[in-house]
């Protein structure tokens, strides 16, 4: 299959390239570096959100994979959170503009979102058909699938992968939690009692390569593992996957006063579950948080 990656020099973009290299797949990388790792991977250079996508990039491609976008793990003021806005929607934007110029279309593209779509929910189960929250994440979310949804009037099959907080050693979330846990001052966020929705690394690839080859799989999709679990639980088998202990709290005013208002990312309870994965008969290679966190540390 001939696959356009938007993104391919991030965290997922890398590991997706060596995955879909490894089954043959002929791809094109678009973004604003070249992503190393595997030869054998045409490049294109597009800055999302604000240039056009070059038209060489998507002509013959079958499927495109769109993770293109500003990291929202930073502290945010107005032009973060403009960036963080005009990346996602602007660069579907473009993605579909250039899409619907072309004879022949791809059949599927796979749009990266976030489970920040569904906002704090406290306790609340959230499958893909739970309606859209409140707050900054929520409303770019929304957005974002707007814009990606547009491909489907070009003919396309469109998948919107709601991906949660990603475990793997090479960078993500967990990249940021390791040095005070391994330093033994690891531990709860504020109470401690707030939903996690989690993925490895590996199940999140897979579930992309399932997504991008089966044509029952579209709309959103929730990347999450089948089993989310409290942060005091998160933190709890963190620790254990290290050998620290994880007792020491971070209060909501540190973490405020760490991160502004991003501070509600780490915050905000979700409890996720991947209703239409499960449905199409994806397995999961990790379900078990402790499972997962001693395999990525």
């Amino acid at each position: 299959m001939n696959v356009t990656i938007t993104g391919a020099s991030g965290f997922i973009g890398q590991r997706l390239l060596a995955r879909l290299l490894r089954d043959g797949h002929s791809l094109h990388a678009i973004g604003r570096s070249r992503p190393g790792g595997p030869a054998g991977v045409r490049f294109s250079n597009w800055d999302a959100g604000k240039s056009a996508v070059p038209a060489e990039s998507i002509e013959g491609a079958e499927a495109i994979v769109h993770l293109a976008g500003e990291p929202v793990g930073q502290r945010w003021n107005d032009d973060v959170k403009n960036r963080i806005r005009d990346s996602r929607l602007l660069g579907t934007r473009a993605i579909v503009e250039a899409v619907s110029k072309l004879q022949q279309r791809p059949q599927t593209i796979v749009c990266a979102s976030a489970i920040g779509y569904y906002g704090d929910r406290a306790d609340e189960i959230l499958d893909e058909q739970s309606g859209i929250g409140q707050g900054f994440l929520s409303e770019v979310c929304g957005q974002w699938e707007a814009e990606a949804r547009a491909a489907g009037n070009l003919g396309l099959r469109v998948v919107l992968t709601r991906t949660g907080i990603v475990l793997g050693r090479e960078g993500g979330a967990l990249k940021q939690m390791l040095p005070p846990f391994r330093l033994g001052v690891g531990g709860p966020t504020g109470s401690g009692k707030q939903w996690m929705s989690w993925i490895h690394l590996d199940d999140l690839i897979e579930a992309i390569v399932f997504s991008l080859g089966n044509v029952n799989v579209f709309g959103p999709v929730n990347a999450t593992a089948p089993n989310p679990v409290r942060n005091e639980e998160f933190t709890k088998a963190l620790g254990t996957a290290l050998g620290r202990p994880a007792i020491v709290h971070t209060p909501v005013f540190a973490l405020k006063l760490m991160l502004g208002e991003a501070a509600e990312v780490v915050l905000a309870s979700q409890r996720v579950v991947p209703k239409a994965l499960l449905g199409a008969g994806f397995q999961f290679l990790y379900s078990d948080i402790h499972d997962a966190l001693s395999n990525a540390v």
